[in-house]
């Protein structure tokens, strides 16, 4: 089998119909030439609900803290509400999506983080699922909701569980983010990052806040797969095209 790509979507691409449409068009293109699976996040949307419902939520590090009587709405938001729809709108642009959660078929595990309450931290599981599903020609469409060993659902960052995604298969990562990428203090792009630059750029708040978050998980992603990870704007979809051909776009993270 060709070497998948897992792509993550979040941010407010998820909100803007007619640039998901956009970005989809791209996908069905990638989807004929290598397998390709679909990580999505939500939350922009989850904040919304909680807010609507008179619920407090912060984040810490980039990072939601969730309480546990907060997940029966985060799994409304993303497994039910988000996945659904971006499951109908890729079949419209012919892709076979198929709508799952994290813990389908034992793909990743989950452990407790305690610090930030129903919290899942990802950890690989079994690529036996997603395999088969890709073998059909099928488009895994995940969201980041996983379940710890007790079975208590939690909610999982969505960068750091498209980065386990990518290593369960051995596959290329591309984050999309409403940014064209990681940029330096002028707003400027910077096109490579190393293992050796990513402590030194978060301790001069260059990479800050959510950012920090994608950093690691492109880090971790690009130390388990030996590839270059990208992290790139959806704002402008070709770059995917350019991006799935190793060509240059958005800030390439390097182990």
């Amino acid at each position: 089998m060709t070497t998948p790509l897992v792509i993550k979507l979040g941010g407010r691409v998820l909100t803007d119909t007619d640039a998901l449409n956009h970005l989809l068009t791209i996908m069905a293109r990638l989807a004929a030439l290598r397998p390709l699976v679909l990580v999505h996040g939500g939350g922009d949307q989850v904040q919304a609900l909680l807010q609507q419902l008179g619920e407090q939520s912060h984040k810490v590090d980039g990072q939601r803290v969730t309480p546990a009587h907060h997940i029966p709405i985060v799994a409304g938001v993303l497994a039910g509400d988000i996945n659904s729809q971006l499951c109908a709108l890729a079949q419209q642009h012919g892709l076979a999506a198929v709508g799952m959660t994290l813990q389908a078929g034992g793909t990743v595990q989950c452990d407790i983080d305690p610090s930030r309450g129903a919290v899942g931290l990802p950890q690989p599981g079994s690529s036996q699922l997603l395999q088969l599903l890709l073998e059909q020609d099928y488009v895994p469409v995940l969201s980041s909701l996983g379940v710890s060993a007790d079975g208590q659902r939690l909610n999982v960052n969505a960068d750091l569980a498209a980065a386990v995604v990518a290593q369960v298969l051995h596959a290329d990562l591309i984050l999309l983010t409403d940014v064209p990428g990681i940029l330096d203090h002028d707003g400027s792009l910077i096109e490579t990052i190393t293992a050796e630059q990513a402590p030194q750029l978060i301790a001069d708040g260059v990479v800050r806040d959510g950012m920090v978050v994608k950093l690691n998980a492109a880090l971790q992603a690009a130390e388990t797969s030996r590839r270059s990870i990208a992290v790139a704007g959806w704002q402008d979809a070709n770059a995917l095209t350019r991006l799935a051909k190793g060509e240059a776009a958005g800030t390439r993270i390097r182990f």
